[in-house]
């Protein structure tokens, strides 16, 4: 009882942590924004009450005014971020596909970013938005495609936070792996803001969007087949062992997750009876990798993380999926203090206010059902959608439009 009371101060603490450090470095950061620009910009809209201030209202100030694409028309009703003329967001809607972004993310170990991604860009009509700005106000375009990169990870960062800490309980997250693989993307985290912020244009964005997806879909179909299994036995028995194991009434969670030994060049664990290690250098290599090219697609990198850990370390996805989030978490924290804090991206707090929570709802639901779906079926999940939004992003972002249907 003490240990259950224990663990759940814990997950409080850390939750209200993560919130209160990124709510306040926004704070922080429009303070900066403030003093820097005393008399700030501001474009009125029907009703002089209305605005929009700051560094968002300073860019889109510069964008003309008119009623077709690309411009802004002062006396339409406002929408994102209070411009006028943007995209309406449902509140419904955007809490409903959260919940789907919450359960993907820890029952995947995987996707979550890029689902949030796929509900900004396509469901929200932000993507599209944004691209219209690409000749008459390229700054503008830049500000909203990082504004959508920064908005994704708070999604992914909540979902990692609820998974892992879910995983952790039930014995199946690989602590000091996730931290090695943390410990690695804490520099890509800083330093793909600080190179790219203000610089990336939509169409670059969801085109490179699209390609890493489909590369990594491809990887992990490649994973699913005869050949890829058979060189993977340990990982394979261990998931047929828990699979089996899970069946039972009064199978304990002891089984799960324990460490054998550490050192710096080797750490071996156990999970189900069967023993597993990975090489901490590796680990801390991989996580930079994958951070910086988390950080630049703005997604929480759980879909680079999951082949890496089941493909290269050779791991079952049943603790893939918590270890993944634990790495997330880390590199997400970081990106997020590097848009809001050092770049001054703009968020809509009551966008990510309501999405956090279908977030929240997603997760919690998300490790207890895992254990339920067969392993391979949880891949082709993965590949399924891979290629789906893959194709899609990549055809638009390269070459001006979509060679499949919107779902």
């Amino acid at each position: 009882m003490f240990e259950k009371v224990r663990n759940m101060l814990l997950f409080l603490f850390f939750a209200v942590f993560f919130v209160l450090v990124n709510t306040g470095a926004a704070v922080f950061a429009e303070s900066v924004l403030s003093r820097e620009h005393v008399d700030e910009k501001r474009i009125e809209v029907a009703d002089a009450s209305e605005q929009v201030s700051g560094k968002l209202g300073e860019i889109v100030a510069k964008t003309p005014e008119g009623s077709e694409p690309g411009t802004i028309n002062p006396i339409a009703k406002k929408g994102f971020a209070g411009i006028p003329g943007a995209p309406g967001i449902n509140y419904v809607v955007a809490f409903l596909w959260a919940i789907w972004v919450g359960w993907i993310f820890s029952t995947v170990g995987a996707f979550g970013g890029i689902m949030a991604g796929v509900g900004h860009l396509t469901l929200f009509g932000l993507g599209s938005y944004a691209d219209s700005f690409i000749v008459t106000n390229p700054e503008l375009n830049a500000l909203l495609t990082d504004t959508i990169r920064a908005t994704n990870q708070y999604l992914v960062a909540l979902a990692a936070l609820i998974s892992m800490y879910s995983f952790y309980r039930m014995k199946r997250l690989v602590v000091p792996l996730g931290v090695a693989l943390g410990a690695g993307s804490v520099a890509g985290g800083f330093l793909i803001p600080w190179l790219t912020a203000g610089k990336i244009q939509l169409h670059e964005y969801i085109g490179f969007f699209g390609l890493a997806v489909l590369v990594i879909g491809a990887f992990i179909f490649y994973s699913t087949t005869e050949r890829a299994r058979s060189t993977k036995k340990k990982a394979t028995a261990a998931s047929e062992s828990f699979q089996r194991l899970m069946k039972e009434t009064d199978v304990s969670e002891s089984q799960g997750v324990h460490i054998v030994s550490s050192g710096w060049k080797k750490v071996t664990f156990s999970f189900y009876g069967t023993e597993f290690s990975f090489n901490p250098v590796m680990a801390v290599a991989g996580g930079l990798v994958i951070a910086s090219i988390s950080s630049f697609l703005g997604i929480g990198g759980g879909f680079l993380y999951v082949p890496f850990l089941t493909a290269v370390i050779g791991l079952p996805m049943f603790i893939v999926v918590g270890t993944s989030a634990l790495a997330v978490l880390l590199s997400m924290i970081t990106s997020i203090f590097s848009y809001v804090v050092i770049k001054g991206t703009f968020i809509s707090w009551d966008l990510v206010g309501v999405e956090m929570v279908g977030v929240f709802v997603g997760a919690m639901i998300g490790p207890r059902t895992q254990k339920y779906i067969p392993e391979i079926w949880l891949k082709r999940l993965f590949v399924v959608l891979a290629v789906y939004v893959g194709l899609r992003y990549f055809s638009k972002g390269f070459f001006g439009q979509s060679w499949l249907p919107p779902f």
